[in-house]
């Protein structure tokens, strides 16, 4: 995806050079599919899919990105987050001690 700079108060995009090839083997009917839905939006075949495969790849990287809650979840997570914090466990301050030792000793 071209990145977007900045100058003087002007937005403008950078192209990045195109390099490396991408070959995938398909079928008849999916070439002719992709084809025909190319020349519907007047682009190449290769145009059209790089652009639609950088679509849902970046909605794809994005949802995995993402947490999602439902309303129940919302008020869980909120109340946590506002709840005040509660003492640590044992378990956490031993370990807590034991990192200290060791790192003082190295």
């Amino acid at each position: 995806m071209p990145e977007r700079h900045t100058f003087f108060g002007v937005s403008a995009t950078i192209k990045e050079r195109k390099s490396l090839r991408f070959v995938a083997r398909v079928t008849a009917a999916d070439k002719q599919l992709f084809q025909q839905a190319a020349a519907l939006e007047g682009r190449s075949v290769a145009k059209f899919i790089v652009t639609h495969a950088r679509e849902v790849a970046t909605r794809v990287v994005n949802q995995s990105q993402q947490i999602q809650l439902d309303a129940r979840q919302s008020r869980q997570l909120v109340e946590a987050l506002l709840a005040p914090p509660r003492e640590p466990a044992a378990a956490l301050k031993k370990a807590v001690t034991r990192y200290r030792q060791q790192v003082a000793e190295a």
